[in-house]
């Protein structure tokens, strides 16, 4: 899920720092989140106030990545409800968001994305988080326009993520707006020259043009690169019609 904190690391010439309770937590929920489960909620039976939203956090990652998205989503806002730092607080909006967004709902998501976003997060990061998920919820509810508008407050908070430039180079290519997708999946191939999806999309975009050849090229690549993903599937699919229109 989106906004975990980044996993501790040992300056190269200093000494290791202890991790906090959250962040062992958080690394097990990414590991083994059915254990952390478990340990957040006996930290939350226990802890009042700050700790308790931490355990909740952690609580909310934990059934996020158990594809538990309902769960996910009442642990983060009760993680909210019971933060009283702005920063985390919204964090949390942002992560309920994200979990509501991923179980299916886009309205209830851009209810609580806005929250996270009416607070003006600082941290580049969240923010470019919280308008690329605010875009996807904007697409669900065919409000295309706004939908771009996301986007483009993700790319400035965030230009030297690949998922932004995709989310934009797809949209664009939706719209018909070939030009402006072919440019920013060239920005999101330079960002993640591997990433199978960011390929596929290339050649969808490229195919759509009339350039053929680079179509073949870039469904080639995901292939290469990634054959076991669902992307490598799907560019199989497109070579064999891209194969049957050529001959």
């Amino acid at each position: 899920m989106r906004n975990r904190p980044a996993r501790t690391r040992a300056e190269p010439d200093g000494p290791q720092r202890t991790p906090s309770a959250l962040e062992t937590c958080l690394d097990t929920a990414r590991t083994a989140p059915e254990k952390a489960h478990a340990i957040s909620v006996e930290w939350i039976k226990r802890t009042t106030g700050e700790q308790r939203a931490a355990g909740e956090h952690c609580l909310g990652v934990a059934a996020g990545n158990m594809g538990e998205w309902d769960a996910a989503r009442a642990a983060f806002i009760a993680a909210r409800a019971d933060a009283e730092d702005t920063a985390f607080r919204t964090r949390m909006s942002a992560l309920a968001g994200s979990a509501a967004l991923a179980s299916g709902d886009a309205t209830g998501a851009l209810v609580l994305l806005d929250t996270a976003k009416s607070e003006n997060p600082l941290d580049p990061s969240v923010k470019g988080a919280i308008a690329l998920d605010r875009a996807s919820a904007l697409v669900a509810l065919d409000r295309t326009d706004d939908a771009i508008s996301a986007l483009s407050e993700a790319r400035a908070a965030m230009p030297g993520d690949p998922q932004a430039w995709l989310l934009s180079a797809t949209l664009a290519r939706r719209t018909g707006d070939l030009a402006t997708a072919q440019a920013q999946i060239e920005k999101a191939v330079s960002l993640d020259p591997r990433d199978p999806a960011i390929g596929l999309e290339a050649g969808v975009i490229a195919v759509l043009a009339g350039h053929s050849e680079a179509a073949r090229k870039s469904w080639q690549s995901v292939l290469e690169t990634a054959p076991d993903s669902e992307q490598a599937q799907t560019a199989k699919g497109y070579l064999a019609q891209l194969e049957e229109a050529t001959q």
